[in-house]
């Protein structure tokens, strides 16, 4: 897939500090681009820099293929982590506002507005006033107006804050329906649950450098570590050159659970050794594969040894 936007050796610096050190990406169009870091690696600069809140001190942002511009902002919608609704206005008159300064006409703007509101289901909500709402009702106006224009690109930065289980699955709905439709999005999140349900691709920032890249798939493949689960009754011990057991619990009525790593060898061949060895059944046997949660952990202490997860965020 060709890039629709491109990110070339970006740097910005505040005072003395680095906000971004020669950051290189490309965002394949038509998918969901997951731009990861931990809090201060550089993401909400690199974002400002897109929107073009704020400048690049070198390198340069294209958007498909042209040098990014103020022309490219009416096929750019932003819905940020800090929502921007105006309190006291009605949600009506400030999506037709908002909608006109995107570039619609009011004809346009309201047909549009119309089709949002019926779709989630909020026509009800038209003459209340933002403050009425609860945080949830408010994401959805907010979201409204960052897809009402019908960018090409979207920059989700946490758009599941605020919202229930229901609500979030139905936001998640509407954000693979805009894909499907062509739209490119960069999510930007701390839910890594969310990171492998919906990317296509990630890129992960830390202390302002990019240090992981590629699609979702190959970049779990790579760090595969050849270890297996296995869970089964009996009394299982492994004692063989070629395979290290990293986890054993013994668990109720005789059942186990293994986590092994295979040294040498292959899956079938432990899966052998496995089924010969006595008194045991084995009854699940299936690859460890690292979750993007654990490759992002493993991949921000390599470059930050000191690094903490938030237990409230990445670890969720």
């Amino acid at each position: 897939m060709k890039p629709i936007l491109q990110a070339i050796d970006v740097r910005k610096q505040y005072a003395s500090h680095t906000a971004l050190d020669g950051v290189s990406i490309d965002i394949p169009e038509g998918s969901i681009f997951g731009l990861l870091g931990p809090n201060g690696a550089g993401k909400t600069s690199l974002i400002r820099i897109i929107t073009q809140i704020t400048g690049a001190d070198a390198g340069e942002i294209r958007f498909r293929g042209e040098r990014l511009n103020p022309s490219h902002i009416g096929q750019i919608g932003y819905l940020p982590e800090e929502r921007g609704l105006y309190k006291k206005m009605k949600v009506g008159e400030q999506l037709l506002y908002l909608a006109q300064l995107k570039g619609l006409s009011k004809a346009e703007a309201r047909e549009k507005i119309k089709y949002w509101l019926d779709r989630f289901d909020i026509k009800s909500w038209v003459d209340k006033n933002v403050e009425d709402l609860s945080k949830g009702m408010q994401q959805k106006v907010q979201f409204v107006a960052t897809v009402v224009h019908d960018p090409r690109l979207l920059i989700l930065d946490e758009p599941f804050s605020g919202f229930d289980p229901i609500n979030a699955n139905l936001l998640k709905d509407e954000i693979l329906a805009l894909r499907e439709q062509g739209v490119s999005i960069i999510f930007s999140t701390h839910r890594m649950e969310s990171v492998e349900e919906l990317c296509d691709h990630i890129a992960l920032i830390n202390r302002s450098k990019k240090v992981l890249d590629g699609p979702v798939r190959q970049v779990r493949d790579a760090y595969r570590s050849q270890t297996y689960e296995v869970e089964g009754r009996g009394r299982l011990l492994v004692m063989h050159p070629d395979f290290e057991v990293l986890e054993h619990k013994e668990r109720e009525n005789g059942h186990f659970y293994d986590r092994i790593r295979i040294v040498h060898g292959t899956p079938n061949d432990l899966l052998r050794y496995l089924i010969g060895a006595g008194n045991v059944e084995v009854h699940a046997f299936r690859e460890k594969v690292p979750s993007i949660n654990e490759i992002f952990i493993r991949r921000v202490r390599e470059t930050q040894p000191d690094y903490v997860p938030e237990t409230d965020s990445v670890l969720a």
